[in-house]
Order: C-alpha cells, then sequence, then structure tokens
C-alpha cells in the first residue's frame, strides 16, 4: 500500500477542522487492487486472529461512527469476512431502553465489552451520546440526570466532563488488556445525497431507507461540528481516531482492514507453551502403542 495510513489518525490534544481532511481518498488503488488488498488483508487477519485467540492476554475494541450511509456495514462485513465468529462479535447500539436509561450512559456499553482474547466492534457506540445528544440536547432529559432538568443546564463544563468520563473509561480498559481502534467513517454531503436517492430509487435497497436519516442531514452543519469536538477531545494515544475517507467504499474497507492488522502485528502475539517434550514424548507413544 502505497498511502500513509498515519496521515489518518487525530493527533492527541489537536485542533480538528473535518475540512481539513479528505473525504474522496482512493490511496492509489481502483476496485479490482483494492478487491486484491482487501482479500489479502482477510487471509492475514484471519492467520493473526488465530494466534491472538490463543494469546488470551489482549482483546480489541473496534468502534465505528459515521454518518448515515458512510459504510459502516460494508466495512464490517468486508474487512471482518474470514474473521472466526467464535472469536468476532459484533454490536449496534439503537436508541436506550427504559433499563438502559436507569443506568448512567456507559452500562450498556461495559455490559458488552470484549473478554481476553475476543474482538469486539461497536456499530455506533458510547460515542453516541457526545454526538445525537450534542446536536439534540433535549434527548439527555431522558436520562433524569442530577442538576440537569432543562437543556439551559447542559453547557461546555458539561461536555467536558462527559469526554473526560469517556476519555477514563477507555483508559482503565486499556490498561486492562484492551485495545482500543476508533474509525469515523468521513463521508461528504454530496455523497451521502447519492447514496440515499439509490435507496430510494432502488426497491432492493428500500428497506434500507429510514426517514430520521433525512432529519439528521438536515443537521449536517450540527453534526460535522459535534464530529470535530469528540475528535479533538477524545483521541488518545492509548485510543486513536482514524479519520477514514468513506467516498470510496473499496479504500475506506482497505484502510480500515490495514490499520486493524497493524494493531495486530504489534502485539507481539504468541502461541502459550505446551506441555514438556518429555509428556508429549509419552503421550505419543502411548497413542501408537494402541492396541
Amino acid at each position: 500500500m502505497n498511502f500513509n495510513l498515519t496521515q489518518l489518525k487525530v493527533s492527541e490534544n489537536t485542533s480538528v477542522n473535518l475540512k481539513d481532511f479528505s473525504t474522496d481518498e482512493s490511496g492509489g488503488f481502483d476496485k479490482k487492487s483494492a478487491k486484491g488488498e482487501i482479500k489479502s488483508n482477510i487471509k492475514d487477519l484471519k492467520k493473526i486472529q488465530r494466534v491472538f485467540y490463543a494469546d488470551d492476554r489482549f482483546s480489541l475494541l473496534i468502534v465505528l461512527q459515521a454518518s448515515d450511509t458512510a459504510g459502516k456495514d460494508g466495512v464490517i462485513r468486508h474487512v471482518m469476512s474470514g474473521i472466526n465468529p467464535q472469536g468476532c462479535r459484533v454490536h449496534s447500539f439503537k436508541t436506550p431502553s427504559k433499563e438502559e436509561l436507569d443506568h448512567d450512559y456507559l452500562w450498556r456499553h461495559y455490559k458488552v465489552l470484549p473478554e481476553r482474547r475476543m474482538i469486539e466492534i461497536f456499530n455506533r457506540s458510547h460515542y453516541e451520546n457526545v454526538l445525537v445528544t450534542k446536536v439534540n440536547p433535549s434527548f439527555l432529559l431522558n436520562e433524569n440526570l442530577p442538576r440537569i432538568d432543562s437543556v439551559d443546564k447542559v453547557d461546555g463544563e458539561f461536555w467536558q466532563n462527559r469526554y473526560e468520563q469517556i476519555n477514563n473509561f477507555e483508559k482503565h480498559l486499556y490498561q486492562n488488556g484492551t485495545h482500543i481502534l476508533k474509525f469515523f467513517l468521513h463521508i461528504s454531503k454530496d455523497e451521502q445525497k447519492e447514496r440515499l436517492l439509490s435507496r430510494l430509487d432502488n426497491p432492493d435497497k428500500n428497506w434500507k431507507f429510514n426517514t430520521a436519516d433525512l432529519s439528521a442531514r438536515e443537521q449536517w452543519t450540527q453534526y460535522q461540528k459535534a464530529y470535530e469536538e469528540m475528535l479533538e477531545n477524545t483521541s488518545r494515544e492509548y485510543a486513536p481516531w482514524y479519520v477514514i475517507p468513506a467516498d470510496k467504499k473499496f479504500f475506506a474497507r482497505v484502510a480500515v482492514g490495514n490499520i486493524i492488522l497493524n494493531k495486530l502485528q504489534s502485539l507481539n502475539l504468541r502461541y502459550p507453551a505446551g506441555e514438556s517434550d518429555n509428556i508429549l514424548t509419552k503421550a505419543r507413544e502411548q497413542l501408537l502403542g494402541e492396541e
């Protein structure tokens, strides 16, 4: 791959303007060559996942956030298609239930964190709590938070506290063996329009269309600002954000696959030690000596 993936990483404590990040990047690939790269990544991920599972020292949390139609499901389907389902789960977070709202906002996420040797993918995540609620602060009133009985009480200090809570949550996970990769799939407004129209024009895609997508699109500017503030305040070395150009689906899948593979390769994974040679020799002799 001739594209430097490190330029997609959001540096810690830096100002973020999403206009500085491309949405339309090919990385030197076309659809055909990208397909070959993705196939190679799948093969390598399949191989290294066996060691990751056997090693049993780490877990991996992959977070996907994006505007509607940006391709989260496609990334999961293509990049992770070779992974053994025994060692990988996907969790999609919807509108919080009554039970979930009766707990702190991280509770429902904590319940489905990956145990050691597992890969967990959050399709949307705890970051909805500084995105959807930030653009629509009236939603916060459903949480019955102390001292937040009106939208007027939701100020800058409130959001800084939330960012700090999320950073502490992720730092705790990292210090206990969970590595975290966070991907924001960065799609342009024009490309989103084309994909929404495709869902309307193609009967086989009608089921994907949701009128709520249009409501969120009307808040495009507010969401872009919320994404920028999220990236600025929560990209950390122990849990970095990557801004993935998503107008070309094939490049987004290549980039995410390569970053995940690089992370797993950096962990110095190993198969655990087996029985001693003496025990193995005796076991072989016993099996071969059976009548």
